[in-house]
């Protein structure tokens, strides 16, 4: 019993002790004055742009469907390869279609005997009839033999042209120059007209569509601007490609067509941005983003080294009365990565912290270590 209560004297005592400095030491903490880089807000015109969404197509992405059926005995192409309108892409097998060519050309040569035959006919009963050993309805007869062999040697003639194009058809050719794409289909494989995956895809891809879409609003935008949609193609300036990975396309493009017609379920209209493609470094089926450009205009443009984000709230610090004030901005990116442009929060002539802002706390004492614009 005594050995407890002199245990709980000894740490009521140190605590009496300890309680004191720590006070003191508390009373006597003051915030030390920080001293921070500031800029001075200010307008100066800037290039705006604007980024919307794009699909990356070849000029002519051309689905390549075999117009015979057959099986693949030779492929002529790999994935990837530039090829010409007319170059052979594959062969498929053609002894099938080249015994039904011969059976057509024996069928032509039937047919032309057959003719020969109905003429001499005619002639016989042209000279009966004129000696009048035969009545009128035996000539017509002989005349009507003569159009039914010429008609079905007419037949022939078309089943052997038919059967010529369908052996031409076992060479599969591309319609038009460009790269050819996946090749699903290897030799020994039955292809056919009807498949429902094409052969392959070639895309003229020398230059290439970014297709995007504006809503209804902003086209009525740049109508104002230039008066009407072929002013606009023909006056707006080149427009930039933002690839899916971040970077920038190194060539500008061109607008060349502005859909007429409003998307009744999106309320947007469809414009296609044409870009040269010589080293092949746009592929048809990626994505991207065309930015426009838009006039230079007066706007506030800060450093983004100069914010901080919190919650989804962008907030730079403004000087006042040698205190850190909070301000809450609204703003837009610019396309060089580093501003930030101010609509609301900040007005010219105001003095913000320009580094370390995420130390800064609202009222903290600040000394300006210098202030540039």
């Amino acid at each position: 019993m005594n050995k407890q209560f002199i245990i709980t004297n000894f740490a009521a005592f140190a605590l009496m002790l300890f309680l004191p400095t720590g006070c003191r030491q508390a009373d006597g903490k003051q915030d030390a004055v920080q001293s921070y880089r500031v800029i001075k807000v200010a307008a100066s015109p800037v290039e705006i742009s604007e980024s919307y969404s794009a699909a990356i197509r070849g000029r002519q992405d051309v689905d390549i469907l075999p117009q015979i059926s057959g099986r693949i005995i030779r492929l002529k192409v790999k994935e990837g390869e530039r090829v010409k309108t007319g170059q052979v892409l594959a062969v498929i097998d053609q002894v099938p279609y080249r015994a039904a060519l011969r059976t057509a050309q024996a069928n032509v040569s039937a047919a032309q005997a057959k003719v020969e035959t109905a003429r001499i006919e005619l002639r016989g009963k042209q000279a009966l009839f004129d000696e009048k050993v035969i009545s009128d309805y035996e000539l017509s007869l002989a005349r009507n033999q003569l159009a039914v062999a010429c008609a079905e040697l007419e037949q022939a003639k078309a089943q052997e042209s038919d059967a010529r194009n369908n052996l031409s058809y076992a060479e599969i050719k591309s319609p038009s120059n460009g790269v050819v794409g996946t090749l699903p289909y290897r030799i020994g494989a039955l292809v056919g007209p009807n498949m429902a995956q094409p052969f392959t895809v070639v895309s003229d891809n020398a230059e290439m569509y970014a297709y995007f879409s504006i809503s209804e609003n902003m086209l009525r935008r740049y109508l104002a601007r230039y008066g009407s949609i072929d002013s606009m193609i023909a006056g707006m300036p080149e427009v930039g490609l933002q690839l899916n990975d971040g970077s920038l396309y190194k060539a500008k493009g061109r607008i060349e067509t502005v859909s007429g017609v409003v998307d009744p379920v999106t309320g947007t209209v469809q414009i296609k941005a044409l870009f040269p493609n010589p080293d092949r470094e746009l592929l048809s089926g990626s994505i991207g983003n065309v930015i426009l450009q838009n006039p230079k205009t007066e706007a506030v443009t800060i450093p983004m080294t100069a914010t901080v984000e919190l919650q989804d709230k962008i907030i730079a610090y403004r000087l006042k009365n040698g205190q850190a004030e909070a301000a809450y901005l609204t703003v837009d990116r610019l396309n060089d990565g580093n501003r930030f442009i101010v609509k609301e929060g900040l007005s010219v002539g105001d003095t913000i912290v320009a580094e370390g802002v995420g130390l800064v706390r609202e009222g903290m004492s600040i000394t300006p270590k210098n202030e540039t614009k």
